[in-house]
């Protein structure tokens, strides 16, 4: 099993989706001895944003870099917290690189088709707030999101692990994270 573990988070010490995907990680190489373990951390070194130039030059080495990563791994780890009703910046320049059309999907009669088949993702969602339910659910672009552009290059087996409600006091914090836990433990 070859995993890419992915951070985002950029309270690094204080951050609970680095702590969600950590404790994934933990979990899945307990179960099965990862053959090959990738981290990523985009706030330590980050994916610069994409440009005109970038975009255009089809051989990019941090592109292409970033692509085989994704391409080997049997399970991809992704820490993902919301920030102002989104994922952050930083993954979503990952994002960029690795949505490339005639290498991760392909454009058909029918319409584009993923071309990353075969792959887990688990993602690890911390939130402030409560966006999973309510009113506030229609300000949900973060795991959404996530989801979309994942099936977009064809990698539809995605399982959310989520902590949300960990800004509103100690009580609903523990809850979240127990809960998170919990959830990490059945996997």
């Amino acid at each position: 099993m070859n995993i890419l573990h992915i951070d985002s988070g950029i309270f690094i010490d204080q951050s609970v989706s680095r702590k969600l995907s950590a404790d994934i990680v933990a979990h899945l190489s307990a179960k099965q001895s990862p053959t090959q373990l990738v981290y990523r951390d985009l706030v330590t070194q980050p994916v610069p944003h994409l440009d005109a130039s970038t975009l255009l030059d089809g051989d990019n080495a941090l592109t292409q870099q970033l692509i085989t990563e994704v391409q080997a791994a049997d399970v991809l780890v992704i820490g993902a917290p919301m920030y102002n009703f989104t994922i952050p910046t930083q993954l979503k320049a990952w994002l960029d690189r690795i949505l490339k059309a005639g290498v991760t999907f392909k454009y058909t009669e029918q319409g584009p088709v993923g071309l990353l088949n075969n792959k887990t993702v688990y993602i690890a969602s911390g939130r402030g707030g409560i966006y999973s339910q309510g009113e506030a659910a229609a300000m949900d672009h973060q795991e959404s999101y996530l989801k979309q552009a994942l099936a977009f290059v064809g990698i539809t087996d995605v399982h959310i692990i989520r902590a949300e409600g960990v800004n509103l006091g100690e009580e609903p914090r523990a809850t979240a994270l127990a809960a998170a836990a919990t959830a990490v433990a059945s996997l």
